[in-house]
C-alpha cells in the first residue's frame, strides 16, 4: 500500500481536529499510518486518500467512529497511578459522605470506572462512605463503551489489583475464558457508561464530586485542552477532587483549583 502523504495526513488530521478536537502534530503521522493502514487494506482500499473520502463522506456507514477508535484508544490498565486512588481514599475517609457521585470522563475500556468501584464498595464496607455512590464513565468511543459494559478483562490488565481485591470483586474464566476476568454484577451495578464528545456542550451531567479526566488531554493542542478542562469542571462540585494524568503537567484551565498532588486537585469554592 502506498504510504501517507503528507497533504492527505494534513487532510485526515483536520478532520479529526475540526469535528472533535483531536490534534496530531506532524511527529505523529508514523502513528496515524501505522493504526489506519490495517483498516484500509481490510476494507479493500487502495490508500489513504480513498479511506479519507470515505471517513469524510456523508454516508460512511460509521467508519468515522471507527477511525477515531483506532487513533485513541491507548493503554489502560486496573489501578493506574495508585497514588491517585491512595488520596481518594483518604479524602473520602476524612469526609465521610453519605451520597458519592464520580464521573470518569474518558473512560476508555473502564478499567478506570472499576477500580473506583472497587475502591468505593471496601469504603463502604468500612462504613466510610454511605451506600448511595454511582460512576459513570464516558467515552467518544461506542466500541470501548460496548466492551466496558461487558466487563471481561484480560487477566494482565488487572496485574495490580490485589488477590485479596479479585476474590471479592471478580469472577476468573474457566476453560475457553480461561485468562480473562469479569467484574462482579454487585459492583457492575453502581457504574454506568455513556458516549460522549468531550468538545461539545456537556448538559445534565453533573453535578460530580469526583472528575477523573486522566491521560486524553495529550489528543488536544493547547487552546481546545484549557475549553475541556473548563468545560469538564463546571460539572464538578465545589472542593470537589478532579484529577489529570500525572504526566500531563500543569492543568490548563481558568477555574479555579488548589493542587493537592501531581495530577491531582481540589475545586475551589465560590
Amino acid at each position: 500500500m502506498q504510504a501517507l502523504q503528507d497533504d492527505t495526513y494534513r487532510k485526515i488530521t483536520a478532520l479529526m481536529y475540526s469535528a472533535i478536537g483531536l490534534s496530531f502534530s506532524d511527529s505523529k503521522k508514523p502513528l496515524v499510518s501505522s493504526r489506519l493502514s490495517s483498516r484500509i487494506q481490510r476494507l479493500g482500499l487502495e490508500g489513504f486518500d480513498e479511506y479519507f473520502a470515505l471517513i469524510s463522506g456523508g454516508q460512511d456507514g460509521g467508519e468515522f467512529q471507527m477511525a477515531v477508535d483506532l487513533l485513541t484508544t491507548n493503554e489502560t490498565y486496573f489501578f493506574r497511578e495508585p497514588a491517585h486512588y491512595e488520596l481518594l481514599e483518604r479524602e473520602l475517609t476524612a469526609s465521610k459522605p453519605r451520597s458519592l457521585a464520580v464521573w470518569s470522563a474518558a473512560s476508555s475500556f473502564g478499567d478506570e470506572a472499576y477500580s473506583v468501584a472497587m475502591l468505593l464498595a471496601e469504603l463502604e464496607q468500612k462504613g466510610r462512605i454511605g451506600s448511595d455512590w454511582q460512576i459513570l464513565g464516558t467515552d467518544i468511543s461506542d466500541r470501548v463503551l460496548r466492551s466496558a459494559g461487558d466487563a471481561i478483562y484480560p487477566a494482565d490488565r488487572l496485574r495490580h489489583v490485589s488477590p485479596e481485591r479479585l476474590r471479592r470483586h471478580c469472577l476468573r474464566g474457566e476453560g475457553d475464558s480461561e485468562g480473562l476476568v469479569q467484574i462482579q454484577p454487585a459492583l457492575r451495578r453502581h457504574v454506568r457508561f455513556g458516549q460522549l464528545n468531550l468538545c461539545e456542550a456537556i448538559e445534565g451531567l453533573g453535578p460530580f464530586d469526583v472528575v477523573l479526566l486522566r491521560n486524553v488531554l495529550i489528543y488536544f493542542d493547547p487552546p481546545t485542552k484549557r475549553a475541556v478542562v473548563d468545560r469538564v469542571l463546571t460539572q464538578l462540585r465545589p472542593n470537589g477532587l478532579f484529577f489529570i494524568g500525572t504526566a500531563e503537567g500543569r492543568v490548563p484551565c481558568d477555574t479555579p483549583l488548589k493542587s493537592l498532588t501531581p495530577g491531582a486537585f481540589r475545586k475551589v469554592a465560590g
